[in-house]
């Protein structure tokens, strides 16, 4: 039964889903940013689309549009955070979107939608993050129309094909709806079942943020995130790709000039506290990185000097209110906290926890909050994809003797 489940359509995930608003890959940061801004969303696709040219007909033409990658705020910060680029800011928002596109990695993939449930299972645990579907059939060829070359901020799909792209989240999302088809797999703990990865990445509380960025970037690309730890090896909280997804361009700053401690209040829900506000400032005044400061001020602005607002660990802190910048984008943000479990937790328990707060992976600690490891989606799907191989091979053996 288990494996007859996996071998549904990977169409039945695309049930509801919006059709993805393209990006062109020659597009500049400039431009991403603003696409990403008007969207609300933490990513945007990216597309490479060779057929505009002189006004060819669609027809005529053997290009096809391919989505070469994605785009989220957490690229656009850590390239900030690179080779001195926030030196020149203006300069360095106008690369082209490709450029800063994680390089041999498999992000993005294509999949029919007639492609087994399995099928995208693998093509996750090769290190794809979104594979997308088409939703829409090809136009009639009478209704196609010549078309002409689009702007560099937007892209056009040949045939008005349309797709969505589905993610690690809603695969997991999906087998935890019919979680009982897998029985009792499913109420096995994540140590009993192997999925404990213990090679996490780590930093101390008050070391430089900057110092974890190959970290943040690598958990970016890996979908996990950085613990942040005490002396003694105890998780106090994570920096986590998916909260600095809705955090701005200013984000960069703080990355550079704060301390892990201090990152984690500065992006915790997209809001900073203005005291680290202003200290991020101060430091940037030191830096003689003017043209950052001059962002921020703008950016800003509506920060109260109400004695209210003026501590980091006000009464909202201990609440868990999310403070935002008044932009809905930030209101969708997840807290920084760290989402955590036990090595006799079972995988039903941790996929509801990953999944309820919007979290990849969940770390996992002993009794004295020593960090242990962590549990990802990816770790996850494998554990499905192990069951399939067990189940089919009877069947195979079967049809052997036959």
């Amino acid at each position: 039964m288990a494996v007859t489940f996996l071998n549904r359509n990977v169409s039945d995930l695309c049930v509801g889903k919006p059709a993805l608003k393209p990006l062109s890959a020659s597009s500049t940061l400039t431009e991403g940013l603003a696409v990403l801004e008007k969207s609300g969303e933490s990513q945007v696709s990216v597309w490479r689309c060779d057929h505009y040219s002189k006004n060819i007909e669609v027809e005529e033409c053997e290009c096809e549009c391919l989505c070469v990658g994605k785009l989220c705020m957490v690229d656009m910060i850590c390239y900030l955070c690179k080779c001195d680029n926030l030196d020149n800011l203006n300069k360095a928002l106008e690369t082209c979107v490709e450029q800063i596109l994680p390089k041999g990695n498999v992000v993005v993939r294509h999949l029919a939608p007639n492609s087994s449930l399995l099928e995208a299972i693998d093509c996750i645990l090769d290190g794809t993050q979104n594979l997308v579907i088409p939703i829409q059939n090809y136009i009639s060829t009478k209704s196609r129309k010549t078309l002409s070359k689009p702007s560099s901020s937007s892209c056009k799909h040949r045939d008005g094909v349309e797709y969505c792209w589905i993610t690690q989240e809603d695969v997991v999302r999906f087998l935890l709806n019919s979680v009982g088809v897998f029985s009792p797999m499913p109420n096995f703990s994540v140590e009993s079942l192997n999925i404990i990865d213990r090679n996490v990445m780590t930093i101390r509380y008050h070391d430089p943020a900057i110092s974890a960025l190959d970290s943040l970037t690598l958990a970016h690309i890996e979908q996990t995130s950085v613990a942040v730890v005490d002396d003694h090896y105890r998780l106090i909280g994570e920096i986590s790709p998916s909260t600095l997804a809705y955090c701005d361009e200013n984000a960069a700053a703080a990355i550079m000039t704060l301390s892990a401690g201090d990152l984690m209040a500065y992006i915790d829900c997209g809001g900073p506290p203005e005291d680290l506000f202003e200290l991020v400032k101060m430091r940037l005044q030191e830096k003689k990185l003017g043209a950052v400061l001059e962002l921020m001020d703008r950016e800003f602005s509506f920060i109260s000097s109400s004695s209210s607002s003026a501590s980091s660990y006000s009464s909202d802190d201990e609440l868990g209110v999310c403070r935002n910048n008044g932009s809905g984008r930030y209101s969708s943000a997840r807290r920084a906290e760290a989402i955590t479990c036990y090595p006799s937790s079972s995988l039903v328990a941790v996929m509801i926890q990953a999944l309820a707060h919007r979290a990849s992976s969940v770390w996992v600690m002993d009794e004295d909050y020593t960090l242990i490891g962590c549990v990802t989606f990816k770790g996850i799907l494998k554990v499905f994809r192990s069951i399939a191989n067990a189940r089919s091979k009877p069947h195979e053996d079967n049809s052997v003797k036959q």
